[in-house]
């Protein structure tokens, strides 16, 4: 009987390191490579918001919310090639991650930017969620690593054509992607 509660006893501390992340030799768990992006408004704009990434093997989950965008509206969404929102109309950030020097399209396309991703669509409310999983993109690691980059909300929907911006308008929101 002793020897039975113990063997269940080791069987839920086993499910419960599962649950909690990745084992690893020697017991210890390991979190998938993860980033975070608080986005502020940049000058005269009231969007803002928060942005995970996660790294899932070869896909990168992209996942939050932005506010205070205009009722029922698309908004071009980007990594800039530089961690930097200092400039008021958030133009420090440079444009968009390019390391392949590809064309710039629609994130998952046949050609595109590193740093393009899915329009964001805003609600009736002015808010919009993203869930989606990309591939092409880092976290952490390699020449794609979006760690130390800038995210930024444009104002106008991207058309995924017109080079190099798809002619996004201005930046609604800055914000530095930083390691968790």
């Amino acid at each position: 009987m002793q020897r039975l509660v113990l063997a269940a006893s080791a069987a839920a501390l086993a499910l419960a390191a599962c649950a909690s992340g990745t084992p690893r030799a020697g017991g210890a768990n390991v979190q998938p490579p993860s980033a975070t992006a608080q986005l502020e408004p940049t000058e005269g704009h009231q969007a803002r918001g928060r942005i995970a990434f996660t790294q899932l093997g070869d896909k990168l989950r992209v996942h939050g919310e932005v506010v205070g965008l205009a009722p029922n509206s698309e908004h071009g969404f980007h990594v800039h090639e530089k961690g930097d929102c200092s400039s008021s109309d958030g133009s420090s950030a440079g444009g968009h991650f390019n390391p392949h020097q590809r064309k710039h399209g629609m994130a998952m396309g046949e050609e595109h930017h590193t740093g393009d991703l899915p329009s964001l669509h805003a609600n009736a409310q002015g808010v919009a969620l993203i869930d989606v999983q990309i591939t092409g993109v880092r976290v952490g690691s390699g020449m794609d690593d979006i760690v130390g980059r800038g995210l930024i909300v444009h104002r106008d929907r991207d058309d995924f054509t017109t080079q190099p911006t798809g002619n996004a308008g201005p930046r609604l929101a800055c914000a530095v992607i930083r390691a968790r």
